[in-house]
């Protein structure tokens, strides 16, 4: 029971004598310099994240509203054998992921009906025509979300990195008051604690954040995967009731 009430006591004491270090323009004057640039690191790095979860959203969002409008009109196209109604539709969904890959296929498969330089390699050309694209279209996808992961597994050491200068700074103020007292130590405690919760809190969104769009880019690969393997289908029985 002694000891609680030492630690309580010692609580108390280090409220009171740090209550005017506690708000942010006050700590701010308190840190040093190089916690400083810790935190302003920080933030860039917040801010580069806050970006780049806007930009994925916006077009993932786009990306799947466009394809649920594109795909049933193509698939109505295909089935009526238009397939330049099909490209035009495709043209029309420009930020769908599906119509990217579609058009590809698309269009190789028609710019080898009307040429006899390849004869019967339509559908090969067509079916590598359709890994280029869902290629590019995954590249195009994940663009900035590996950064979210950078920024998630780094930013709690750069925040750690300020933790040590702040517990520098304690050290550095109890040389220079020649005391142990708490408020000797408060500043560098508070500048110390300030860069890890920082830190913590640029890290665990671009973590939630990244987990989440993986998961959607591995969604729109399946949905890419089995529209290129329908389509190929689509050519392979068009073919033959062309040769029949």
């Amino acid at each position: 029971m002694a000891g609680l009430k030492v630690m309580f006591m010692s609580l108390l004491l280090f409220q009171e004598e740090a209550a005017g270090q506690w708000d942010f323009i006050g700590l701010w004057r308190k840190m040093s310099w190089g916690a400083r640039g810790v935190v302003i690191l920080l933030f860039i790095m917040s801010a580069w994240s806050i970006g780049v979860m806007i930009d994925r959203w916006i077009a993932f969002s786009a990306a799947r509203k466009q394809s649920r409008l594109f795909a049933p009109a193509v698939a109505g196209a295909l089935k009526d054998g238009k397939i330049e109604e099909a490209i035009a539709i495709a043209e029309q969904n420009k930020r769908s992921h599906l119509a990217k890959v579609v058009t590809a296929g698309l269009q190789e498969f028609q710019a080898h009906q009307v040429s006899s330089e390849i004869p019967g390699e339509e559908i090969e050309a067509s079916k590598r025509a359709l890994e280029r694209a869902a290629a590019i279209v995954n590249a195009e996808l994940k663009r900035g979300v590996l950064g979210l992961a950078t920024i998630g597994s780094t930013a709690p050491f750069v925040g750690l990195f300020g933790t040590v200068l702040g517990i520098i700074n304690a050290f550095r103020k109890i040389e220079e008051m020649k005391t142990t007292g708490l408020t000797a130590v408060a500043g560098g405690i508070a500048e110390a604690l300030v860069t890890t919760a920082v830190g913590l809190f640029v890290a665990v969104p671009a973590v939630w954040v990244y987990n989440y769009f993986t998961g959607k880019i591995e969604h729109f690969d399946v949905e890419m995967s089995n529209s290129s393997s329908e389509l190929i289908d689509y050519f392979i029985k068009r073919r033959q009731r062309e040769r029949r």
